[in-house]
């Protein structure tokens, strides 16, 4: 429709047509003096100066309504009308050469995708691959590469003429920002496939995986060897942190604080630290993140910063983001608060950030060292309103935290995938669905690889071995256990793969990739240039296991190469220590042996910094997988090492060996871990021949860690003790994610679940152990663990301790473990139960242990609300034939009722000689029932222990006449009751007595006083036994009491070896009357004066009693606060005159 109007005089009065209103036509003016139009305008986008401009010399072709214009040609029909203006020979050549064509980051068209195609289909494989614009700009490419200049001329034209004047390169930052993000769709959407056989890209949304990611900043004294922590201290933060956060949570705030500026992302090797980074760049892309916060994101890759020479600048980085040179730069960096930049890889920056603060640059268009650029936004001394994401491995964060400074950050931490995503990603992976289920189930069932595919790179590893393997129609029980296996079988498919290239050059290759790693981690290096990769011996362009990096170097380019895994650089670093040549001198043994020598030091002294590498080479020794392994590399394995590395373990320092606590459990097990990789029996028995006492306490035990210490407990024939008390073990989650849900995997759902001890105490089982002792206090074990434990009761013969307290185990654990304990192979012969959570319900179970069981003689309960109810059944048991020995009640909720059930026991018991009834509330009638047993003649006990039990004065008859008529009791321990001097005297009486055989007192806070020494006085010069007593915390004895006291310690009938007067309220007058003591007492060889106020001349006098010749002191506690030179050398002379005499200050 073409509408010609009359009477118009200027471009406004085309406005008050009620047509061109309602069409908001286009109009198209031409010069009347030529004919020849001018330009076409929207009438209602006009300018108000051009709507007034006069018509005189112009007149109006004509109105065109948009809706006409919309026919006008896109891209898409440009490009289709260029395709069928072809000849049918060049658009052949067309297709194949786009079949071969990859344009930025994106992968070529597969050619059976245009095999066939049309004119049509070519362009919307095209427009689908590489999007609209693109696709445009691909075709004239391929154009001009045919040398069909007419066709590129002819698109190139109608590009611009599709796109017209308002949608030509855009100036405007908002308007930028749409193709910016179309640039980072094509560029980041897709990621390599690091399977080189394959050698296809992936969308990256199919491949990653969410990771748990948690906000937290550790230092580096906090943390390992980053790739010892590939499937090991994961779990243990993951157990500390109940509320991971996703990337969307990065910049939120902290309750009233402002949202962090800064975020830094940290992880351990192949974590998924870039592919986050990359998640992050194509989820704003497709704003899907960060929408209202960011306007742009950039990408750094601190790799390629370390090739940059020239000077640059923070718009230069802005530069190498965007698609072209168009990039409205200037107005970009007008809203610095909009911006977000991504700095990946900080641990790889091979900068110093040694200058000075004087020279950082405020400036984002001032040329700069890169060094210069990444500290000022660093220190946000440049664009200090932008925000950035700095990833790096743990190694370098104290580096960048010193350097971040006071600035607002986040610490987060990727601790890999979560048992649900490992199982996600096996679907993700495997096309085949039948296929992912039988990879998972054989990963799943085999618990080290299941426990290494918590780090994405390694369950990417797994993924490809099991994968190839299966489409090769090969066994997967050929996969084994150890992290070798998997990289060994890895290595053999690749290298099926290049079968094509001769056995000598399958050769060559692997030797030269085994030089470079090992010079790598020799020189701790990671990036390869091109003439290093050449100097041993490889090929570029068929580099095996080798990522090839393009990085922009002044006006060219320059390729470095790096292993596609920090772990496979290690793995072939292990292999050039083990290989040798087929004909092999003196020579080139003792240069592998040097090599293993100095790897071996240089892990030793750095603290485990060749950890991987080390575990690869003992890995790569096992004997029967040798032959398999020379196989496939075609070279011979050296035997020479095996002898070195059992020498190596052989003589670590024994401290080293066992005692470890925290952190430093970490390196021993590094070592256990070590023996496990070489899973050979005979090699493991001799590496821990010498051990009879392993101590690992305070460790978080993850699944790889339980599996390593079952197998060397079970491999170690000489261990007898094996402490682990405040330790905790990894349980498998026990929550189905959506792949099991599904039918296919319904069958596997009803596995039971094993305790956290489970592959401990299968290797107890074993029927060469010897183990005699356990320690499993607090282990956060629960009741299910006893089970387990029952069964090993079941069957040892050597296990005779079991420490399981401050565990809740409840009454259902203790039920458990009697059917253990009952068993008639059961040898235990000390049992404690202390703060299990028990009540009396498991007391008939116990009681029937205690009667059927020949060998416990040692049963600990205290902590546990077993109350008097629970003390009947108890003593029902003890009363039948019972062989125990001690028994301790200690915080039981025993009362008088309870102690008339237990004096039952003592008037019957032959065997019951120890027993601790402290911090019950048992009162005076209680001690008063219990009396009645204790005096029986048939009563055996030896050592009563009443501490903190609400005695008075009253009872205090009652113990004096059992210590007149018990002929066994040789120890009383009366701490923390209120016994005051009545008491004491009515003690004193019985302690007197002929009869009495006690040996050791204790009466710590019992308020005895000075009148009360008096007693006790008398009692060392008549006593024949008394060898200990305590007096600690009795403040009221002061000087006086201890001067009474030494009346009797100076005689010559008293036998008093050791004497605590702690926190007694002594002085230096006190002081005078010790010294003689010390001068004449035959028998006191341990004093303790602590917590009292001696001073220097209390000091001298203590001094001249110590350098009597008569004095038989071997250890004496005093606190003299900080000794002055006097003191100092009073005490250097006593120590000269008596060099065995131990003085604690």
């Amino acid at each position: 429709m073409v509408w010609h109007p009359d009477n118009v005089t200027s471009p406004a009065e085309l406005l008050t047509d009620d047509h061109c209103l309602n069409t908001g036509g286009l109009c198209l003016f031409q010069n009347t003096n030529t004919g020849v139009p001018v330009f076409p305008f929207n009438l209602q986008n006009l300018p108000k100066a051009a709507l007034m401009v006069p018509l005189k010399d112009f007149q109006v072709m004509s109105i065109v309504p948009n809706r006409l214009m919309m026919s006008r040609k896109t891209l898409s029909d440009v490009l289709v009308q260029v395709l069928e203006d072809l000849a049918e020979q060049d658009f052949k050549k067309f297709r194949h050469k786009l079949s071969e064509f990859a344009f930025e980051d994106k992968p070529s068209i597969p050619w059976s995708k245009l095999e066939k195609a049309d004119r049509i289909d070519a362009a919307r494989h095209l427009k689908e691959h590489y999007g609209q614009e693109s696709a445009v700009d691909v075709a004239i490419k391929i154009f001009s590469t045919l040398n069909l200049n007419n066709s590129a001329l002819k698109l190139e034209q109608g590009k611009k003429t599709a796109l017209g004047p308002q949608q030509t390169p855009e100036t405007s930052a908002n308007a930028y920002r749409e193709k910016y993000r179309e640039h980072i769709r094509n560029k980041y959407s897709a990621i390599k496939d690091m399977n080189a056989r394959l050698g296809e890209n992936v969308k990256l949304n199919n491949r990653y995986r969410k990771l748990i990611i948690v906000k937290e900043h550790r230092h580096k004294k906090q943390r390992e060897n980053e790739i010892t922590a590939l499937g090991r201290r994961h779990a243990e933060i993951m157990a500390e942190h109940a509320s991971p956060i996703t990337i969307a949570n990065l910049f939120d705030s902290e309750k009233d604080e402002q949202s962090p500026q800064i975020v830094v992302l940290q992880g351990a090797a192949g974590i998924g630290k870039t592919l986050t980074a990359r998640k992050i760049m194509v989820d704003w892309a497709n704003e899907e993140l960060y929408q209202s916060r960011f306007d742009y994101v950039f990408y750094i890759n601190c790799r390629e910063l370390n090739f940059v020479s020239e000077q640059g600048c923070v718009e230069d980085l802005i530069f190498k983001n965007c698609p072209d040179q168009n990039a409205p730069t200037k107005e970009i960096l007008m809203n610095p608060e909009k911006l977000l930049f991504i700095i990946d890889g900080f641990d790889e920056l091979s900068f110093s950030f040694n200058r000075s603060e004087s020279n950082f640059s405020f400036d984002p268009c001032e040329k700069q060292p890169v060094e210069i650029i990444l500290s000022s936004l660093f220190r946000k001394q440049v664009l200090h309103k932008s925000h950035l994401i700095i990833t790096t491995r743990p190694t370098a964060l104290e580096t960048l935290r010193q350097w971040l400074g006071d600035e607002r950050c986040a610490y987060a931490e990727i601790l890999g995938f979560s048992k649900d995503e490992r199982k996600e990603y096996f679907s993700n992976f495997f096309d085949n669905e039948e296929q992912a289920i039988k990879a998972y189930n054989f990963v799943k069932d085999r618990e080290m690889l299941f426990t290494m595919c918590f780090i994405p790179i390694v369950c990417w590893i797994i993924c490809t071995v099991l994968k190839q393997q299966m489409e090769a129609g090969e066994d997967l029980a050929q996969t084994s256990r150890t992290v070798t296996d998997v990289y060994m079988l890895y290595l053999s498919s690749l290298m099926k793969g290049h079968s094509r290239n001769s056995k000598q050059q399958i050769q060559m290759n692997l030797k030269g990739l085994c030089s470079l790693a090992a010079d790598g981690v020799k020189r701790q290096e990671i990036l390869f240039k091109e003439d290093e990769i050449k100097q041993h011996g490889l090929d570029t362009a068929d580099s095996l296991f080798l990522n090839e990096n393009m990085f922009q170097k002044d006006i060219g380019c320059e390729y470095v190469y790096s292993f596609i895994h920090l772990s496979f650089q290690e793995f072939f670093a292990a292999l050039s220590c083990v290989l040798q040549k087929e004909e092999t001198t003196v020579e080139d043994s003792e240069t592998i042996l040097k090599n293993v020598k100095m790897l071996l030091k240089r892990d030793t002294n750095n603290g485990n910094s060749s950890t991987l590498t080390v575990r690869f080479l003992f890995g790569l020794l096992n004997d029967e997988r040798k032959e398999d392994w020379e196989k496939i590399l075609s070279c011979k394995i050296s035997p020479l090492i095996k002898e070195i590395l059992l020498k190596w373990v052989e003589e670590k320092p024994i401290l080293s060996l066992f005692s470890y606590v925290g952190e430093k459990t970490i390196s021993y097990l590094e070592e256990l871990h070590c023996l496990y990789e070489i899973q050979e029996k005979k090699f493991v028995q001799s590496a821990m021949n010498h051990y009879t006492e392993l101590k690992l306490t305070d460790h978080y035990f993850t699944k790889m860690d339980q599996i390593v210490l079952s197998f060397c407990v079970k491999h170690c024939c000489k261990l007898e003790s094996l402490h682990l008390s405040v330790c905790s073990f990894q349980m498998e989650d026990e929550d189905m994610p959506r792949l099991c849900q599904q039918p296919h995997w319904a069958h596997h759902q009803d596995k039971p679940h094993h305790s956290p001890i489970y592959l401990l105490c299968q290797a107890l089982k074993a029927s060469n152990s010897n183990l005699k002792t356990l320690n499993l206090w607090m282990c956060d074990l629960p009741s299910a663990s006893c089970m387990d434990l029952a069964s090993v009761l079941s069957t040892s013969q050597s296990l005779t301790e079991l420490d399981l307290g401050a565990n809740n185990l409840g009454d259902a654990g203790v039920k458990l473990l009697c059917a253990g304990l009952t068993h008639t192979n059961c040898k235990l012969q000390t049992l404690g139960f202390e703060e299990c959570d028990l009540t009396d319900t498991c007391c008939g179970d116990l009681a029937t242990l205690l009667r059927t069981n020949q060998s416990l003689t040692d049963l600990k309960l205290g902590g546990n609300k077993l109350g008097d109810a629970g003390v009947k059944l108890l003593c029902e048991g003890l009363k039948q034939n019972c062989k125990l020995q001690s028994l301790n009640l200690e915080e039981c909720g025993v009362a008088d009722a309870g102690c008339g059930d237990l004096a039952a026991v003592l008037r019957t018991s032959q065997s019951l000689a120890e027993l601790d009834l402290s911090g019950n509330k048992l009162g005076d009638a209680g001690v008063r029932l219990l009396c009645e047993g204790l005096t029986h003649p048939n009563c055996k006990l030896e050592k009563l222990r009443l501490c903190d039990c609400g005695l008075s004065a009253a009872c205090c008859g009652d113990l004096s006449s059992v210590l007149c008529a018990s002929q066994t009791l040789t120890y009383l321990d009366l701490r923390q009751n209120k016994l005051e001097y009545s008491g004491m005297r009515q003690l004193c009486e019985g302690l007197k007595h002929p009869n009495c055989k006690l040996q050791r007192l204790g009466l710590e806070e019992c308020n005895v006083t000075a009148a009360g020494c008096g007693d006790l006085a008398a009692v060392l010069r008549a006593s024949q036994s008394l060898a200990e007593l305590d007096l600690r915390g009795n403040d009221s004895l002061g000087d006086a009491g201890v001067q009474l006291l030494c009346e009797g310690l100076k005689q010559p009938n008293c036998r008093l070896e050791r004497l605590r007067l702690c926190d007694c309220g002594l002085s230096a007058a006190c002081c005078g009357d010790l010294s003689s003591v010390l001068c004449t007492s035959q028998t006191l060889t341990y004093l303790d004066l602590r917590r009292n106020k001696l001073e220097y001349s209390g000091m001298r006098q203590l001094c001249e009693g110590l350098k009597h010749p008569n004095c038989k002191l071997q250890r004496l506690g005093v606190d003299f606060g900080h000794p002055t030179p006097e003191m100092e050398a009073e005490l250097d002379a006593v120590k000269k005159i008596k060099p065995g005499l131990n003085i604690k200050i």
